[in-house]
């Protein structure tokens, strides 16, 4: 293992809640955990920089009360921002997409018609695409809730499964 890529003795440690978002680069590992919401995690191989978000909703609609992290619209725009000051381009990340997990009762009326896990994952798939992203990867849907982490080192993205055995993940 080359050098650059091998873990690092000191770790930053950096726990996204929903509605939060990180870009940056050195020993930083991003984690968050998912519901029906949605994290997408950026890397540039060369620059070794990256982040994760996680947001809620697909757009903010008359919603005033929460921060644009929240939001895939308006998330997906923070992302650009920091790629704009870095001088790099949308095309030149792996670009990975979690979550969407529906955690409601299929019983539940309102849930099914509404569906929030399938609305946040056609809205984050449909802003990258449309920004010019890449995705490389995905784990979607499903009825588990999923941990995710970025080593932002190295570009490593690891999820966990709430139906795996403990200790379980696998790397994307």
């Amino acid at each position: 293992m080359n050098a650059a890529m091998q873990q690092p003795t000191e770790i930053l440690e950096i726990n996204l809640s929903p509605g939060e978002f990180y870009f940056g680069g050195g020993h930083t590992r991003i984690h968050t955990l998912l519901g029906s919401c949605i994290a997408i995690t950026m890397w540039h191989p060369q620059r070794r920089i990256g982040g994760m978000c996680h947001y809620l909703l697909p757009s903010r609609g008359g919603n005033q009360r929460l921060t644009q992290g929240y939001y895939a619209d308006e998330v997906v725009n923070l992302f650009l921002n920091e790629i704009r000051k870095t001088g790099s381009r949308p095309g030149e990340y792996e670009v990975k997409v979690f979550g969407g997990g529906n955690m409601f009762d299929s019983r539940d009326e309102a849930a099914t018609r509404t569906n929030v896990s399938q609305n946040n994952i056609a809205a984050g798939c449909q802003l990258l695409k449309q920004h010019g992203f890449k995705v490389k990867a995905k784990d979607l849907g499903g009825a588990c809730y999923r941990k995710i982490f970025l080593e932002v080192w190295n570009g490593d993205v690891w999820v966990q499964r709430g139906n795996n055995k403990p200790g379980a993940s696998k790397p994307l």
